[in-house]
């Protein structure tokens, strides 16, 4: 497969650009005979959409969905889903001022070696994370199958620049306050202070990161394989294919290199004629292979690039060196809206694997 897709079973292949005709996916492996509608996708990508706060881009893109092909009457053929959307409020002028100007943070100068020049610069082009609105579209159908064995994923906003959730929130709290403020957060008051920090920044010209937590519900045991195709390899390449993804940690993560070998190992006990762990230092994952525990990841992305602060960058015709300042539509921090992005991702991971153990069949009855 290109660069342009990711899986196996359950295949994306991305195509579009952001401020070309549109942006859309091709989903092949998705299942014969599942019940699958324009709705089913447009309620996940209206938790992405642009332009619906304070702190998101200006840019007011509908992003409807159009599926054409894979479905007749409803139901999924069996054969590959091209499901689409158009790009409407497009604004190519800031771009085309500082075509030749690397924006800092940005992947335009290594993008411009590797294809030449010839790569579209418009809104950062193949680049942009407007093309997370085809792993959005590709997540919709991961996670209706994955309703089939019982599986949720869910994820939330647990720090902005040096906000941090401190209070312990629940699998419920996750699933009714996420979508009830502008940061994504399971905690009102800790959202709050997020969104002003968020508000504060964007003041002053500058952007920031932060860290959404992502837990899949339901993951029965025996899921993944050892080495190179194992389940945690799997989520982590994915997800850092998500633009800005700087770290991803399981479990414990970097935090078990701190733990005794007695702290951090998950102890096994019978409960409800099932095998749990005590703990779960492990992230659900051992050896490559779910052990039926809740997976936890994390995921660090960093500061929106594009700041409307003066930068130092090169022109890279004249070779010299020049400064920049950024106009356009951009997200003071981009959190939020990859929240769904984030779920779409551990999602079709998940539902790959569980087609390749046949634990999802290739027709549903």
């Amino acid at each position: 497969m290109s660069s342009n897709s990711i899986g196996k079973a359950f295949a994306l292949t991305c195509f579009g650009e952001s401020h070309g005709k549109c942006v859309g996916a091709i989903i092949d492996g998705c299942p014969a005979g599942l019940p699958l509608s324009e709705k089913d996708i447009q309620r996940e990508l209206d938790k992405r959409r642009p332009g619906v706060s304070r702190i998101t881009t200006k840019r007011r893109e509908e992003d409807i969905a159009k599926i054409l092909s894979g479905v007749y009457e409803g139901l999924t053929t069996g054969a590959p889903i091209c499901v689409m959307v158009l790009n409407r409020d497009v604004n190519s002028r800031p771009y085309e001022l500082i075509k030749d100007k690397p924006r800092p943070g940005h992947a335009d100068y290594p993008a411009y070696v590797r294809y030449g020049g010839f790569q579209d610069y418009r809104g950062g082009g193949q680049f942009s994370g407007r093309v997370t609105v085809a792993y959005t579209m590709a997540g919709a159908i991961a996670k209706k199958l994955l309703k089939k064995i019982n599986v949720e994923v869910l994820a939330h906003t647990i720090q902005i620049g040096p906000i941090r959730l401190s209070k312990e929130v629940t699998y419920e709290d996750i699933r009714k306050n996420v979508y009830q403020n502008s940061v994504r957060c399971a905690d009102a008051e800790t959202a709050n202070a997020m969104e002003a920090e968020v508000l504060k920044v964007a003041r002053e010209g500058d952007s920031l990161g932060g860290i959404v937590e992502c837990i899949a519900l339901g993951v029965p045991a025996g899921l993944g394989n050892p080495i190179f195709d194992s389940l945690d390899a799997d989520l982590a390449k994915i997800l850092f294919n998500i633009p800005a993804v700087k770290g991803v940690e399981f479990g414990a993560g970097f935090q078990a290199a701190s733990f005794k070998g007695s702290e951090n190992n998950d102890q096994f006990v019978m409960e409800e004629n099932r095998v749990v762990t005590l703990t779960n230092n492990a992230g659900g994952i051992l050896g490559g292979i779910s052990t039926g525990m809740p997976i936890v990841m994390r995921v660090a992305f960093k500061p929106t690039p594009s700041i409307a602060l003066k930068q130092k960058t090169v022109d890279l015709i004249q070779e010299r060196n020049v400064e920049i300042k950024l106009a356009g539509r951009h997200d003071p921090c981009i959190v939020p809206r990859a929240i769904p992005v984030v779920e779409s991702c551990v999602a079709m991971v998940l539902i790959d694997h569980a087609i390749r153990l046949g634990i999802i069949p290739m027709v549903l009855k």
